[in-house]
């Protein structure tokens, strides 16, 4: 009778859990979009030194704001943290700023919370570097992979981007995604105004990349920001090793030296510099409260005088928490309160103000650290290794949206996006 009683509890915890999953997939197939984006276009420009000019414009649409709030603000995927600078360029952008809350990212902030059937259309611009490779398919020429940062749920009705055809000498989409059979042309990318564009759709979590061709001399490439001599190195280096272990024999040997030389060649490539830190730096910069040359008073805001161009900048000083001069003692509460980039008055003295600055900061790690952390590895991540060094904008481009909404800031591990409203 008790094994009866066992059985019987056991099938019906199985047949529980069973029903429980079917009806979480269920829930979540039924969910609604909270977003469409209509319209995802990027206009890239390279710079005599290399780096590109992105132009972003985008198009997005509420579909809904009552599951999860209103739309407040976004993440838009970029291609790593080697970025010179960003900007809005439209006035609905009340603050953006880099950060790798998913990846690599802008996140945007609009000037207020949008609403089911609203659209916004904002447009911002970044510089970027580290997005090329010399030499990588054919020696004496650099080429450009770029895959623009994707939406995991979120549908793309069009996808367009511009790249400058000046020095070209080539150009192939990566790999393409068969949306529109009725639409060959969908998948082709033409010559128009002196771009290369290219046309495509995107359904939640797919991605696209472009490929465009130079030869080393049309810009200022470097080398020490290409990646594919590392792979030929490690590939060279790896049959060396191989046939001499096959010469001398014995499995052990060979497999612990295999794992050896690759942990030594990316140790090598990081020059072991392998590990990335946050850090804050704050500067404190005060001004005079007038000109020193003419006497003409500071418009605020203001670096250098509007009559005769001297600057008002009195003192400037890089300010770190564990050694304060005895001068800012009084204002250091109020300087390290302050951690989001950006310019801030101190209110304990009108002419002072502290400027802070995230960046990403690379610690020399050992060798021996180095194959401890990537013992059991299977191959790189989509992080520092990854990403951080490569032409293909890689980085985790989850677009979510806030303003309450669940996404980036309420992880779901298991993947289910089970919510309490559903039980309601």
């Amino acid at each position: 009778m008790k094994r009866t009683f066992k059985a019987g509890f056991i099938f019906a915890l199985f047949a529980a859990v069973f029903v429980l999953t079917g009806a979480v997939f269920s829930l979540r197939s039924q969910a609604k979009d909270l977003d469409e984006i209509q319209n995802y276009e990027i206009t890239v420009h390279v710079n005599d030194d290399a780096t590109l000019t992105m132009h972003y414009h985008i198009d997005w649409k509420v579909l809904d704001s009552s599951t999860e709030g209103p739309l407040s603000w976004v993440i838009i995927g970029t291609p790593n943290f080697h970025y010179k600078s960003y900007k809005a360029l439209t006035s609905n952008i009340k603050n953006i700023k880099y950060t790798t809350d998913n990846g690599s990212g802008m996140k945007i902030t609009f000037d207020r919370n949008y609403y089911m059937g609203e659209v916004i259309s904002f447009e911002f611009e970044i510089v970027q570097d580290y997005m090329y490779q010399m030499n990588m398919v054919k020696q004496g020429e650099t080429v450009y992979r770029f895959t623009p940062g994707w939406f995991d749920e979120i549908d793309v009705k069009k996808l367009v981007i511009r790249w400058d055809t000046d020095k070209v000498i080539a150009v192939s989409p990566e790999y393409q995604y068969d949306y529109d059979n009725s639409n060959p042309d969908n998948k082709a990318y033409v010559e128009l105004g002196g771009y290369y564009i290219w046309t495509t759709s995107m359904k939640k979590g797919n991605h696209y990349t472009v490929e465009v061709t130079y030869p080393n001399d049309a810009y200022n490439f470097s080398k020490n920001k290409s990646i594919a001599k590392a792979s030929n190195v490690m590939a060279t280096e790896m049959k060396a090793f191989i046939l001499m272990i096959a010469v001398v024999g014995g499995c052990v040997v060979f497999i612990f030296l295999m794992k050896l030389i690759i942990d030594l060649v990316g140790w090598t490539n990081s020059a072991g510099f392998n590990r990335i830190e946050k850090k804050v730096v704050r500067t404190v910069i005060e001004y005079y409260p007038n000109c020193p040359n003419c006497g003409a008073p500071r418009p605020e805001g203001k670096e250098n005088c509007e009559y005769c161009g001297t600057n008002f900048v009195k003192t400037e000083k890089v300010v770190e928490e564990k050694k304060v001069p005895k001068q800012y003692q009084n204002l250091k509460s109020e300087i390290f309160s302050h951690y989001d980039n950006g310019l801030y008055a101190l209110s304990s003295s009108p002419t002072t103000f502290v400027r802070v600055n995230t960046v990403n900061v690379r610690r020399r790690s050992s060798f021996a650290s180095y194959v401890s952390e990537h013992s059991g590895s299977s191959g790189s991540s989509r992080g520092g290794g990854g990403c951080a060094h490569s032409s293909c904008a890689c980085a985790c481009a989850c677009a979510c949206a806030g303003g309450g909404r669940a996404g980036c800031s309420t992880k779901d591990f298991y993947n289910t996006n089970l919510k309490m409203k559903y039980f309601k």
